[in-house]
C-alpha cells in the first residue's frame, strides 16, 4: 500500500526542484555555465550549445533535503544517500572544472576513477558495519529466492565495485538527450519504490524523493531543454540507482531495469574497441547508442519515448513474483 511518507516525499522533492530551477537557470546563465557540443556530433545538437548545465544541483539538493527528513525514520536510506551525494560531488567537481574554470577535460580519468572507488568503498564499509545482508542477492523471477552466505557477501563486495561504478557511468552516458536520463531514471525510481513497499525494504521515501525531483526537473529538461543536469545530476542519479539496488538486495535486477544504462555503456565500449581494432572504422554511427538512433533518422523525442517505454516495460516485468 502506498504510504503517506512516499506521497509526501514525492510532493516535497517536486516542489523543491520546481522552485530551485527557475532561480538556478538564470544564475547559471550569468556564470556562462553553458553546454558545449561537438562539431563532429549530431548536427541538430549544435543549437544546444550555450544551454546552461549543472542543473543537477537542483535534483541533488532536493533529494538531500527530502532524504534527510525521512532518514531518521528510515535509516536504510542513509547508505543510498552516501552513494548519491558522493557521486554527485564528483560530478559537481567535474562540471565545475569543465564549464566554470574552462578546463576542457574536467577531472582526469584517473582522478574520477579514484573518487568513484573511494565513494563506493565508503558505501560498502557502511553496509558491512550496519547491514551486511544488503550484500545478499535476490534472484529475478524466482518468487523471492535469494543467495545468502558469507562467501556470497564477500563475492558481492567485489562485484559491487563493477556494478556500482558501471551503473553510475551508464546513467552518465544516458544523459545525452533532452529528458532521457530523467525519464528513464524516474521509471526506475518508481519500480524501486514499489519493490521496497512490497518487500518492506524501508527505502521507498528516497525513491519517492528522486521521482519527485525528476518530475520537477523535467519541467525544464524536456525538449527543448532549458537546462541540462550535467555530471552533477547524472552521477548522483547513478549513485541512487546502484545504492537502492543494493539496499534492496537487487543488484542482479539492474541488468533488467537498467537495460538502457547497460546498452549505453556497452555501445561506447564496443565503439571504442572496434575503432581501435579496425584502424578507425565505426561499429555504430555514433556512440552512446542514443546518438546512433538519431543518426538513423529517429527524432530526439522518439528516442526518449522509446527508451523510457522499454524501461517501463522491463520494470513491470520485474514486478512479477516480488
Amino acid at each position: 500500500m502506498l504510504s503517506l511518507d512516499v506521497i509526501l516525499s514525492v510532493i516535497l522533492a517536486f516542489l523543491i526542484t520546481a522552485v530551485i530551477c527557475p532561480a538556478l537557470i538564470p544564475f547559471l546563465i550569468r556564470l556562462k555555465v553553458g553546454q558545449t557540443e561537438r562539431v563532429e556530433g549530431v548536427q541538430s545538437h549544435l543549437k544546444k550549445a550555450g544551454t546552461p548545465t549543472m542543473g543537477g544541483i537542483a535534483i541533488l539538493s532536493s533529494v538531500i533535503v527530502t532524504g534527510l527528513i525521512f532518514a531518521f525514520k528510515y535509516p536504510r536510506i542513509i547508505p543510498i544517500l552516501i552513494l548519491t551525494v558522493g557521486f554527485g560531488i564528483i560530478g559537481f567537481i567535474d562540471d565545475y572544472l569543465k564549464v566554470v574554470l574552462r578546463r576542457s577535460d574536467g577531472l582526469y580519468p584517473k582522478q574520477k576513477m579514484a573518487g568513484q572507488v573511494l565513494v563506493t568503498s565508503v558505501f560498502l564499509l557502511y553496509i558491512w558495519i550496519r547491514d551486511p545482508a544488503c550484500l545478499d542477492f535476490l534472484i529475478p523471477f524466482s518468487g523471492g529466492m535469494q543467495l545468502s552466505s558469507l562467501p556470497v557477501r564477500i563475492l558481492g563486495t567485489i562485484i559491487a565495485y563493477f556494478a556500482i561504478i558501471g551503473t553510475v557511468n551508464g546513467v552518465n552516458f544516458t544523459d545525452g538527450l533532452d529528458g532521457l536520463a530523467s525519464s528513464v531514471t524516474a521509471a526506475v525510481a518508481v519500480f524501486f519504490a514499489y519493490a521496497s513497499i512490497v518487500m518492506e525494504g524501508a527505502v521507498e521515501p528516497v525513491c519517492g524523493a528522486v521521482f519527485g525531483a525528476l518530475l520537477g526537473f523535467l519541467l525544464f529538461n524536456v525538449h527543448p531543454a532549458k537546462v541540462f543536469m550535467g555530471d552533477t545530476g547524472s552521477l548522483a542519479l547513478g549513485g541512487f540507482v546502484a545504492g537502492t539496488a543494493y539496499a534492496l538486495k537487487m543488484p542482479i535486477f539492474l541488468l533488467i531495469v537498467g537495460f538502457i544504462y547497460l546498452c549505453e555503456v556497452l555501445s561506447v565500449i564496443i565503439q571504442v574497441t572496434y575503432f581501435r581494432r579496425t584502424g578507425g572504422k565505426r561499429f555504430f554511427k555514433m556512440a552512446p547508442i542514443h546518438h546512433h538512433f538519431e543518426l538513423s533518422g529517429w527524432s530526439e523525442t522518439r528516442v526518449v519515448a522509446v527508451f523510457t517505454i522499454v524501461t517501463i516495460l522491463l520494470c513491470l516485468a520485474c514486478c512479477i513474483n516480488l
